[in-house]
């Protein structure tokens, strides 16, 4: 009932995150989501009984089975893979994390194949229904295969939880839906183990207790589902208030920045050469970094005006002047400035529009008002 909506949900994060990694492909902890967002919802593409049909009669039978749980087992292992790495902690730990997980799954799949290969081939396309359950390959595959999944949902509820202790309130609260979810599939999966045990003895049997298990297996995955969109829903919502936020302080900056670079079109940091879209994807900025740059940009032109500026407003104090006074002086000092210095003359830099704060947003603040000035004083 929820498979679909989980892979569209899952699809649309992929190429979400997908962006995201083509700009930063050396962060680890982003190739760990993208490749949990890719492997997840192939997995569930892969159980369709459609797709496993086909892919058996184009292989062999029992291939699309081992192949949907391999996927999809992946999936988790690189989710567990993406909160271990995102956790604080030494890399020592990850990687001992690491090595003994990739174990674990190793050797999980190997037993499948094994298990499937020593499955006669009459009863390779088994199911939990199957007549055969007796067959002692089978119930194995079945019972390693489930094990495994108890293993992989409990940990990622557990890796959830803890995000969700450190997470903003909203973002908690969908990380903690998401790890409620997560439980529900490792009782679900549990479930299946002991249905299994219990259709050793009476094949087939016990029906009503799997009909119900199925259905507790698809609110889980609609519970999981709800987290996940919560959890993403806020991601999105703080991320485009962020690209807003900074957007406008980028824009409002312009003023400032065009008078400066104007005078020292130097200081304009590298420009992102013309090349093949996918270049232009890897190297695009987003209006966070563009933003930083415009500031960055806007500071050091103020450094290289400022030995004008001493000329021009000499007894002011520079670094505490009012925005309207300083974008009257920068003015001044910019048609002071020669169009070429002479680089045998020495200019002794001074402090300009020292802000409020320590941090970017108070310095922003304060060039932004004297950017708004020039603005005034030029309109």
């Amino acid at each position: 009932m929820f498979q679909m909506p989980l892979i569209v949900v899952l699809g649309i994060g992929l190429l979400w995150k997908g962006v995201d990694l083509a700009r930063a492909p050396h962060d680890r902890v982003l190739r760990l989501l993208v490749a949990c967002l890719l492997l997840l919802p192939s997995g569930e593409v892969l159980s369709i009984p459609e797709v496993n049909t086909a892919i058996d009669k184009a292989t062999a039978v029992g291939v699309g089975k081992v192949a949907f749980n391999g996927v999809y087992m992946l999936g988790l292992f690189a989710l567990n893979l993406f909160f271990a790495s995102s956790m604080r902690g030494t890399d020592g730990a990850y990687r001992r994390y690491l090595r003994l997980h990739t174990c674990l799954l190793a050797g999980v799949l190997i037993a499948l194949v094994i298990s499937m290969i020593a499955t006669p081939a009459a009863m390779r396309g088994h199911s939990l229904g199957t007549p055969y359950m007796a067959e002692p390959t089978i119930a194995l595959f079945y019972i390693i295969g489930n094990a495994y999944f108890v293993h992989a949902y409990l940990a990622s509820g557990r890796w959830a939880l803890r995000y969700a202790r450190k997470a903003t309130q909203h973002l908690g609260f969908g990380l903690r839906i998401m790890a409620l979810g997560l439980l529900g599939l490792t009782v679900t999966s549990v479930d299946r183990m002991i249905l299994v045990v219990l259709r050793i003895r009476e094949p087939g049997s016990h029906e009503a207790f799997n009909t119900v298990n199925w259905s507790m297996s698809d609110w889980a995955m609609g519970i999981t589902v709800t987290g996940i969109c919560y959890s993403a829903s806020v991601q999105l919502f703080t991320r485009l208030r962020s690209m807003a936020h900074h957007q406008r302080m980028y824009h409002e900056l312009t003023p400032l920045w065009t008078a400066l670079t104007t005078a020292y079109p130097e200081l304009v940091l590298d420009r992102p050469p013309a090349g093949p879209r996918w270049s232009l994807l890897r190297q695009g900025r987003t209006y966070e970094q563009r933003f930083y740059r415009r500031l960055i940009e806007c500071r050091d032109g103020l450094v290289c005006l400022s030995p004008f500026l001493t000329r021009v407003a000499s007894g002011t104090d520079l670094a505490h002047a009012p925005a309207d006074q300083l974008a009257r002086h920068i003015t001044k000092a910019l048609a002071l400035k020669p169009t070429t210095e002479s680089p045998h003359i020495e200019l002794s830099a001074v402090r300009v529009a020292a802000p409020a704060g320590g941090d970017l947003e108070a310095d922003a603040r304060e060039l932004i008002a004297i950017s708004q000035a020039l603005h005034e004083r030029e309109s």
